[in-house]
């Protein structure tokens, strides 16, 4: 029998998790989302910063964290319900009694990861809050979510192509914890706002990459893992979705710029027209 360890870290695994392409849909749904609304979010912050030349969050600004904050909790926690009870999960059963087993640890695993990011949606509402936490928890919070996620991903790779895709993973991922990490101590600090959101779209692109690779939709085997060629590709494609989410933030933030500009000709007009 071929050995199963993982060519990137040389850990051993007895048999790779199994992947649905739904759940792999759903999870880079959940990075996209966040992605897309980062990209149009901290270009326009810089750009109306700079225009009114504003040290301190606006009223209106805070009251978007807290939004931020609600819609990541929300998403979380129904991630949490379906990988818990869709019809083929786990239903909150860890360890079978009547098997002496424990169930399909996919869903715990995946349980685990929304558990942390709903977490860090908590913390970034209450961050935001009266309460007023320390400066810089809700950054710690989304740094241990991401770390958490990359450790089940490494945790989880198996042989093959399945772990060669989650170690390219884990690349997004743990390049979006350190980002989130020096944002604790180095706050609206747009280019490692901008990595972040980098590293979310990578990891929204990629999580609907591997459904593909890994589980089809239209059915039928994924691709072959006995073809050196399918890991070349892949990782190629890898570089491919992280310039495409380049090209995605470059495409929004010049969209916002032209927003701005569309904002200051028209706050210009209204001006000359009091005076007028």
């Amino acid at each position: 029998k071929a050995r199963t360890w993982v060519g990137c870290l040389g850990f051993k695994h007895s048999s790779p998790m199994p992947s649905s392409f739904i759940g792999n849909a759903l999870r880079g749904t959940f990075f996209l989302i966040f992605g897309l609304w980062w990209s149009v979010k901290y270009p326009l912050k810089y750009l109306r910063r700079k225009a009114n030349a504003e040290d301190q969050p606006s009223y209106g600004a805070q009251r978007l964290e807290v939004l931020e904050g609600t819609v990541k909790a929300f998403f979380a926690l129904a991630g949490i319900l379906a990988e818990q009870f869709a019809p083929a999960g786990p239903h909150l059963l860890l360890y079978s009694a009547e098997t002496h087993s424990w169930t399909d640890l996919t869903p715990w695993h995946y349980t685990t990861m929304y558990l942390f990011f709903l977490l860090s949606g908590v913390v970034e509402v209450v961050s935001h809050s009266p309460l007023k936490l320390p400066l810089g928890l809700d950054h710690l919070a989304l740094a241990i979510a991401l770390l958490m996620e990359g450790g089940k991903c490494i945790g989880n790779v198996g042989a093959a192509l399945g772990g060669h895709l989650r170690c390219l993973l884990a690349t997004g991922i743990f390049a979006g914890a350190l980002c989130a990490l020096l944002e604790v101590f180095i706050r609206d600090h747009l280019v490692l706002e901008l990595f972040r959101t980098s590293s979310f779209l990578l990891q929204g692109s990629w999580f609907w990459q591997m459904g593909f690779v890994l589980s089809p939709p239209w059915g039928g085997p994924g691709w072959d893992p006995a073809d050196r060629g399918n890991f070349v590709f892949l990782t190629m494609c890898f570089c491919w979705h992280y310039a495409g989410a380049l090209a995605v933030m470059a495409a929004n933030a010049v969209a916002s710029r032209w927003y701005v500009v569309g904002e200051e000709h028209q706050e210009g007009s209204r001006n000359e027209l009091c005076q007028s």
